[in-house]
């Protein structure tokens, strides 16, 4: 391989398939579902070393901050995070990244992902990426097809030209893109061995996609190009432009250009993938026991098989009992139980959790801030009491609230607190009071996270009852900015 791959990690999505584990504030990849590191760590670890460059994040505002601080946990350095002023699926997310980097390297060799996808063998993807880089170097859309272990009517499908080889070292001609079959075609795809699982993963150069762009998909390049164009520096983050990202069309990378060009070709890969698109593959990846079984620290399975038991709170201990085949999820706010041949109704669940108005639906009772993190333990008509968890050499804005006054208990590490303007240090086993209006602050001057307890009081006690003044993160007004 004669030049460094650029990395561009897509991150923006917002999956419910692995509910309650992965929700709109906090969706799957970034939650440690298999392993000690996130998924999305996992895939900027995977896609990082020799041959390499530094990756280009494309995500929403609302995970910007989880990004670098994952990143930073697993020491990479991200060449750029764009922000999508709103998701408009991947075709224009990958649009917009490969302009990015054209501007400064027209033939810079672009390898797409998605960050919510299990591949074990880092190295074997690696040796298939680099086998594939002259294909694409030479102005060929390459994507990676998986050998299919089993009958799928879940996965999209590519189906090689005649005369391929399914299981070949180097690129093989693509006759199609297959849509998600029945059960039954399914099957008799897999028994062609002609077909491979549509991964969502692409290399090629950038000037090869932009042209690519031109000559299939025309209407999306305009808005895009204007939203790079006009895309501004914040904080190390670059925000592509609101208004002419607001005209852009929503489609997928597929249906707008590899469904149409005719300079494709398939990389096969066979050496382990899965897109986690349920429980049940959760429960395949885990490697089950000698009963089938996947248990978390926190479960105890007796007399169970094929079952997954998964336990998320530390404070909760799960227990099953004569189960088969079944899979019980266990957070903090919900439960989920199911046959494991159920397992993709989920977003059912989802569904009807929204229409009841259950915040369970779409948001966790931990919320993740660029400071650090905080859940809710307890909630009232007038108060509610929280734990709230600031990273070293962190602070939280300079704000005020209408509604509701607050009482701070320090129970690990020492805070900086601004009442007015009254600053004093807070150590553990001391509080300060907060009243209705003050204008406050709290800050971790020291080296260990600082634990507080908080009971607020008050009329409304909503995330959006607050006012900034001054805010590092530069995040503006609202529940998170």
């Amino acid at each position: 391989m004669t030049q460094d791959i650029h990395p561009v990690l897509l991150c923006g999505g917002s999956g419910t398939r692995l509910w309650p584990l992965s929700r709109k504030s906090f969706p799957k990849q970034f939650a440690r579902i298999t392993g000690d590191d996130s998924l999305f760590q996992q895939a900027a670890l995977r896609l990082s070393g020799p041959g390499f460059a530094a990756p280009t994040i494309v995500t929403g505002n609302d995970f910007r901050f989880i990004v670098t601080e994952q990143l930073a946990a697993c020491e990479i350095a991200p060449r750029a995070v764009m922000i999508e002023p709103e998701a408009r699926n991947t075709a224009p997310a990958v649009l917009a990244a490969a302009l990015a980097l054209a501007a400064e390297d027209p033939k810079a060799l672009l390898l797409v992902a998605p960050t919510d996808h299990v591949i074990p063998d880092a190295a074997a993807f690696r040796a298939a990426v680099r086998a594939a880089s002259a294909r694409a170097l030479a102005g060929d859309l390459v994507t990676f097809g998986i050998a299919p272990v089993r009958s799928e009517p879940g996965y999209g499908y590519l189906e090689l030209a005649e005369g391929a080889d399914s299981a070949g070292a180097t690129p093989q001609p693509l006759a199609r893109f297959v849509e998600k079959p029945d059960a039954a075609r399914a099957a008799d795809m897999l028994a062609a061995g002609r077909f491979l699982w549509n991964a969502g993963i692409f290399l090629f150069t950038a000037e090869s996609l932009i042209a690519a762009f031109r000559a299939h998909a025309p209407e999306v390049l305009p808005p895009v190009e204007a939203a790079v164009a006009g895309a501004v520096r914040d904080l190390g983050f670059l925000r592509l432009a609101g208004d002419p990202w607001a005209a852009v069309p929503e489609i997928s990378i597929d249906y707008a250009i590899m469904e149409r060009a005719e300079n494709l070709a398939v990389m096969p890969y066979g050496a382990g993938w899965s897109d986690l698109g349920g429980w049940d593959a959760v429960w395949q990846e885990s490697e089950p026991d000698g009963a089938g079984n996947v248990i978390s620290a926190r479960s105890t399975a007796i007399d169970c098989t094929g079952t997954l038991l998964r336990s998320e709170s530390d404070r909760m201990e799960l227990v099953g009992i004569g189960l088969s085949d079944m899979i019980a999820i266990a957070t903090g706010d919900a439960v989920l139980v199911a046959p494991r041949t159920e397992a993709q109704r989920v977003k059912e669940a989802v569904k009807a959790l929204a229409a009841r108005g259950a915040a369970q639906a779409t948001e966790f009772p931990t919320d993740h801030r660029p400071w650090g993190w905080f859940e809710s333990l307890a909630i009232g008509p007038r108060f509610q009491v929280k734990r709230i968890v600031v990273n070293p050499g962190a602070a939280l804005s300079l704000q005020s609230h209408h509604h509701r006054s607050e009482h701070w208990i320090v129970v690990e590490g020492t805070a900086k607190v601004t009442v007015d303007d009254e600053v004093q240090l807070v150590s553990e086993n001391q509080s300060v009071y907060i009243p209705l209006g003050a204008v406050h602050r709290l800050e971790n001057p020291g080296k260990v996270p600082m634990v507080l307890i908080e009971v607020q009081t008050g009329s409304y006690l909503g995330e959006d009852d607050i006012i900034r003044y001054e805010d590092v993160y530069a995040r503006g007004q609202g529940a998170k900015g």
